[in-house]
């Protein structure tokens, strides 16, 4: 291994083709993600086989980057997976690899929480490793109908323009279309476009595509020519496994019987998410170690239904409060340095406590590029380790925000 002198870019040698084979099904990911955290966001890898001899050296390969634009979280090393869910997975490299040529379309469905925006995502961070992020449009069908129908004015050849400049077209909860129905046959234009040209498109979807009887025919075949694969809903296994990798990265302490009560009484990721939000709002507001009796007295006074206790228009709602600020200036456009900052904390604030990604968390706060959050995010982070009174603020902003979500669910 070699660094250079920039100290961003490694290069990686195999002094035979079997070695870089089984590197790059077996650890490949691990590897690249744990050399982002030390070279950072900007670094590169290149991957090279030892020419065989000195007199005919083999050209240096692209190096490949090995940032997260769409989020360091959603990785296919961090997809929790049993055999039940082998199949999309391995679908989902595949098509990374790929790119346009093999399973085009690749929709991915399933019911909410098994983990379907996940491998979209994944697929995302995996080719913009190869390929420009900015030649990548990851999008929800949401966003799709409100690009078409407000960011230029209502014109929708200017809209179906900025679509066609990318190379890569990324569709969650394509099911939302069923609130555009008008909407259909630009999307069989687009689609003719992408295919056509060989250029990759993902959906992901609830349903089965055969069950969305709201479909013009036209799309629906379209759909159904690449591969469809269905996730399954995480069993006990995985459940476990959630479970622990949110304990070790909140630091929450559980026991194996307490982890394993859990994942028997919430099946869906989302209570669990919820669950695990009480238990830590706990640990911050009342006392720093749970004992058994706590964590009962916790679980019997949670309703085994929605437990979405805190959510981004609570944060901000906080945040605005606490630095005297309307909460419709920290969502909206205006860059005065007060409101600037406010809203900062409070995109720091959803990331650290909700774990939202940042392209959701440019959608909740007003459309907003995950650019912008990333870097809002990275910002306070960096300033909270030289600004003891602005960790102070944190620390009592998340306490704030922790208490309305406690208070949330009680209501």
């Amino acid at each position: 291994m070699n660094l250079d002198e920039a100290g961003q870019t490694l290069e990686v040698a195999f002094p035979h083709a079997y070695f870089a084979r089984w590197f790059e099904g077996a650890v490949r990911d691990r590897f690249e993600t744990l050399l982002r955290a030390f070279l950072g966001q900007a670094g590169a890898v290149r991957y090279r086989e030892t020419p065989r001899t000195a007199d005919s050296p083999a050209p240096a390969p692209a190096p490949r980057t090995i940032g997260f634009p769409f989020d360091s979280q959603f990785t296919f090393d961090s997809f929790l997976v049993n055999k039940k869910n082998y199949f999309p997975l391995a679908s989902a490299r595949e098509v990374a690899k790929q790119t346009g040529t093999l399973f085009n379309p690749f929709v991915v469905c399933g019911a909410g929480g098994a983990g379907k925006s996940h491998l979209l995502r994944a697929i995302a961070n995996e080719i913009s490793k190869r390929f420009d992020p900015a030649r990548i449009l990851l999008t929800s069908m949401q966003d799709l109908q409100e690009l078409y129908s407000g960011r230029f004015n209502g014109d929708p050849l200017k809209a179906r323009a900025f679509v066609l400049e990318h190379d890569f077209l990324f569709v969650d909860d394509f099911h939302q279309i069923r609130n555009a129905l008008d909407l259909q046959p630009e999307i069989v234009s687009l689609f003719n476009h992408f295919y056509d040209n060989h250029k990759q498109m993902v959906f992901t979807c609830p349903s089965t595509i055969a069950a969305c009887d709201y479909l013009d025919p036209m799309l629906r075949s379209r759909l159904e020519w690449g591969l469809i694969v269905t996730l399954k809903q995480p069993d006990l296994e995985i459940r476990v496994a959630y479970i622990q990798e949110r304990c070790r990265s909140r630091k929450l302490t559980l026991t194996k019987e307490q982890m394993l009560t859990l994942a028997q009484r919430f099946q869906d990721f989302r209570y669990l998410q919820g669950i695990l939000l009480k238990l830590l709002a706990y640990r911050e507001l009342v006392r720093k170690e749970l004992d058994g009796k706590d964590f009962e007295h916790i679980l019997e006074n949670t309703e085994e239904r929605s437990v979405e206790a805190l959510t981004p228009g609570t944060v901000i709602a906080v945040v605005a409060e606490h630095l005297g600020v309307n909460p419709k200036e920290i969502t909206g456009a205006r860059r005065n340095q007060n409101i600037a900052q406010a809203r900062q904390v409070a995109m720091f604030l959803c990331r650290s406590l909700l774990g939202l990604s940042f392209p959701s968390l440019g959608r909740a706060f007003g459309g907003k590029d995950h650019s912008t959050v990333l870097y809002s995010v990275k910002k306070i982070e960096q300033m909270q380790e030289d600004d003891p009174n602005l960790k102070r603020v944190l620390k009592e902003l998340k306490k704030k925000c922790l208490l309305s979500g406690e208070q949330g669910q009680r209501a």
